[in-house]
């Protein structure tokens, strides 16, 4: 791999021989009239690259739909004097990112960019597969230059807020989007740990979406034999689950790290559900019940809590002394684990709407984090939860 590397060091500014850029510099899209579906995937961390894998071998196989060539924005995470290659270039050389996903193979027709914008304006659907830190400025950049007819799915986890007549509100990322760029956006929620959805191991996603056309649309665009998908109109829990269940897979993994009984893991698990459900039932009254129960739901949430960066990052800071970032620097390689800035999101609506005490788990993970709380308090909130009333 090193050799391959060398060439673009040598001279960054030249395609390297085993990418076909013509395709991808048609900007307008609209080759011999071409009415395919436009791809670009806005982001190119881990679960970009494994969503990449998917979706590069989808549109081949079903090119009287889409076209076959994706786009991927990668952010240039270089500073500046640095002159080795960028993410993209190693990807579009290699077909791999090292770096986040290492070991699995990127099919040769997605084409990675440093430019959001080269990556985005032509394309018919984006999918925005970014830290939901990050989501704001990606909007702002990309405002007013999208196709008209374009929309979005947004695999993004977090929550957000805005402030409306003096009142700090709850904003759900795929509004936020929508409401910055002028388009629709869906969400692609599940039990999907990046690398095993690389591999094509099977797993299993759920689709929220305010237009089923479009669902059906992403159902396609998405779905392998072993990445089954589900759609349905239940757009906000689908969203909040995704984001809910970091902040469990946060508790998770302190218990994890306190070295405590598998039996108090299951009821962090079960009792984390029953936060989720009260929390999306309390902002959104109008969801439907048995969304918890798809993959974007209970599935998700037991493999996050077994498997995902959260638990990791969380496990790895209730040992030690450092500080957050410190973790996540050593353990996530430039990467951020979601939970803690959900978590203290999440607690910031509640604290406003006079709620925190009902959530005992999520205010607690907020507060270990913030050194509020110790293994005393978060064992209580457990103990003293509100459902054992």
């Amino acid at each position: 791999m090193m050799d391959r590397l060398l060439v673009i060091h040598f001279d960054p500014e030249m395609p390297c021989q085993s990418c076909d850029y013509s395709y991808f510099n048609n900007n307008s899209g609209e080759i011999h009239e071409d009415r395919r579906k436009k791809i670009a995937i806005v982001g190119g961390g881990n679960w970009g690259c494994a969503i990449a894998c998917i979706v590069g071998r989808t549109v081949k196989a079903q090119d009287h739909m889409f076209q076959p060539i994706v786009s991927m924005w990668c952010r240039d995470s270089r500073k500046s004097g640095d002159t080795s290659p960028s993410i993209a270039d190693v990807i579009n050389c290699t077909h791999e990112n090292p770096k986040y996903l290492p070991g699995r193979r990127i099919p040769d027709n997605v084409i990675a960019t440093s430019s959001l914008l080269n990556a985005c304006e032509s394309a018919d659907i984006l999918i925005l597969v970014v830290p939901h830190q990050g989501i704001s400025k990606i909007c702002s950049e990309l405002k007013g230059k999208l196709r008209k007819d374009a929309y979005a799915v947004s695999l993004t986890k977090g929550i957000s807020s805005i402030f409306e007549n003096n009142v700090i509100k709850m904003q759900l990322i795929s509004d936020g989007i929508e409401e910055s760029l002028g388009i629709e956006c869906s969400v692609l929620m599940g039990a999907n740990l990046a690398g095993e959805v690389a591999d094509g191991k099977f797993c299993e996603a759920t689709i929220g979406c305010k237009s089923l056309v479009n669902g059906e649309e992403l159902k396609n665009l998405f779905a392998t034999p072993n990445f089954r998908i589900r759609v349905t109109a239940d757009f906000e829990a689908v969203e909040l689950c995704g984001a809910l269940k970091n902040i469990v897979a946060c508790a998770a993994g302190f218990a994890d790290g306190l070295g405590w009984a598998y039996n108090v893991k299951s009821a962090i698990i079960r009792l984390g559900l029953l936060e989720t459900k009260k929390f999306v039932e309390y902002f959104y009254p109008s969801s439907i019940g048995h969304t918890y129960f798809e993959s974007c739901g209970v599935a998700d949430l037991i493999t996050t809590c077994y498997g995902g960066r959260n638990r990791r990052v969380a496990e790895a800071f209730i040992k030690s002394d450092k500080q957050l970032h410190e973790v996540e620097h050593a353990l996530l390689k430039g990467q951020s684990a979601q939970g803690p800035p959900t978590a203290r999101d999440v607690f910031e609506m509640l604290k406003n709407h006079k709620l925190a005490e009902n959530f005992p788990i999520f205010t607690s993970v907020h507060k270990v984090f913030s050194g509020e709380h110790g293994a005393k308090e978060l064992y209580d909130s457990l103990r003293n939860h509100p459902e054992y009333e």
